[in-house]
């Protein structure tokens, strides 16, 4: 992937960003991100938002993972490998905090893909998860599968973050740190740095606003 349609792909990201407002004088809601449309409904323009693309992936439990997985949850998914010699121990250590603070709500889950699934297999990341002190898929799913697929999911198509092959990179692939929180319609309401812990506890503190959304 060249730098430039990176620079490119996070500059759209910016630009397209929606904020999203409660019309009767309530709390702000948080924003909803991506490309939207408009389409004509019973006379009525309607916002189409972008929401994130059917996928199967195998987790570290061998178990397919689709979006139907997590059907009635919100999320938050990432990008990593497990040989990254850079951020991604950071991200693992702070995605870990938010583990911790959501494990028990059956509303909530977590959805890290690996970027290098010919290294990161399933057994690989069994033994990754176990390792962070994650003991089953239940909640925090590590994926893998085919790495065209995962590109795709993590591109302009899906997820809206860059990743892919860079072999002036460390470790040879290029990703994004973002934690990516996604709601029940699997739209994207949120983007944290996950290397930051200042921008997690922000990720932590917008969970339970997402969640109470649906309680309304």
């Amino acid at each position: 992937m060249q730098k430039q349609g990176l620079i490119l792909l996070i500059i759209t990201v910016l630009l397209v960003t929606c904020w999203s407002c409660d019309n009767n004088n309530g709390p702000q809601k948080l924003p909803i991100l991506g490309r939207q449309e408009f389409k004509e409904v019973d006379g009525k323009l309607d916002t189409i938002y972008h929401t994130i693309p059917e996928f199967s992936f195998w987790d570290q439990d061998s178990l397919e993972v689709t979006l139907a997985s997590f059907e009635g949850k919100v999320y938050v998914a990432d990008f990593f490998f497990g040989t990254c010699p850079t951020i991604c121990p950071i991200m693992k250590q702070q995605m870990l905090r938010v583990y911790d603070r959501f494990k028990d709500n059956p509303e909530f889950g977590i959805l890290s893909h690996t970027i290098d699934p010919a290294h990161d297999t399933v057994a690989y990341l069994k033994d990754f998860s176990m390792r962070l002190g994650v003991p089953d898929s239940k909640v925090w799913k590590f994926v893998t599968g085919d790495q065209d697929e995962i590109y795709r999911i993590g591109s302009a198509e899906g997820y809206l973050v860059p990743v892919g092959e860079d072999a002036d990179a460390p470790g040879g692939f290029i990703h994004s740190g973002a934690f990516i929180l996604i709601d029940k319609e699997k739209r994207i309401r949120g983007l944290y740095d996950g290397t930051k812990p200042i921008e997690v506890d922000a990720l932590m503190n917008d969970i339970p606003k997402l969640l109470a959304e649906y309680e309304e």
